[in-house]
């Protein structure tokens, strides 16, 4: 009972903040102030008309949608190597694969700006998809391995012995077992890359941003509560894919458990 009174205090410590924003988001004033004096939606409709932070939007969906299709194709078949393939170096690509979880974001990009900058992918889109990859593929093939290493290998093999050609058992037996998996990694992909801020701040420009770099301009010179209305507007589509997902596929299924 102890334990659970503490777990219940610590999820309530995590999502305060976000109640307030919650709160703040529906204000009738033109300040952040708390408690509002009054509710309005007036600030959702000014976010829509906010060019501004929509073209952001847009640019930063764009950008995941193209960041996850990548991470999915690179993230696949090197997980696949790793967790059905025994060859020399496995380990070792495994760990390179997954370094950056290990480094700071901060330092993370200073190194990919300091990398891009001598080859003009700064404020580009594909400097800004290879550097949100740098940060999506660690989590595709961490997930990936795990999901295709408790499938049963029987199945594959069974498959090999009718006939099967080693592509056609990969694309009929393994992908379609390891689909749970797979639609977790893509989404976890997609929220990661659409979310990510510091690295962002590294690579975008004047002409090229992104949604969280638009908002963290945003509030360094307004303090009405558009950004609050944006944040709570985000909260519900990420709750919308967490739970989509979780409808779909439950989580211990979709990574492997």
């Amino acid at each position: 009972m102890a334990f659970r009174l503490v777990v219940l205090l610590g999820y309530g410590f995590l999502l305060a903040p976000g109640v307030f924003v919650v709160i703040i988001a529906f204000s009738d004033d033109r300040f952040l102030t708390f408690p509002p004096p009054g509710l309005s939606l007036r600030w959702f409709a000014a976010l829509w008309e906010n060019e501004t932070l929509m073209g952001a939007m847009r640019r930063s969906a764009i950008l995941a949608s193209i960041v996850t299709a990548l991470a999915l194709a690179i993230g696949v078949p090197a997980a696949y190597a790793i967790a059905r393939l025994r060859f020399a170096g496995r380990e070792a690509i495994f760990a390179a694969l997954t370094a950056p979880l290990l480094l700071p974001t901060l330092v993370l990009g200073l190194g990919i700006l300091l990398v891009f900058f001598p080859f003009g992918l700064a404020a580009t889109w594909p400097g800004l998809a290879i550097a949100h990859l740098a940060v999506t593929l660690p989590f595709v093939v961490r997930i990936m391995v795990t999901a295709l290493s408790t499938l049963p290998p029987d199945l594959e093999d069974a498959a090999a012995t009718l006939g099967a050609t080693p592509l056609t058992v990969v694309r009929r037996v393994t992908l379609p077992l390891a689909l749970p998996g797979l639609i977790a990694s893509g989404a976890l992909a997609f929220l990661i890359s659409f979310d990510e801020v510091v690295i962002s701040l590294f690579i975008v420009g004047p002409r090229l941003s992104t949604l969280p770099v638009e908002m963290y301009r945003y509030v360094e010179g307004r303090t009405d509560p558009m950004v609050a209305a944006l944040a709570v507007v985000l909260i519900v589509f990420s709750l919308c894919v967490v739970l989509l997902v979780e409808r779909l596929l439950g989580f211990m299924r979709a990574v492997g458990r």
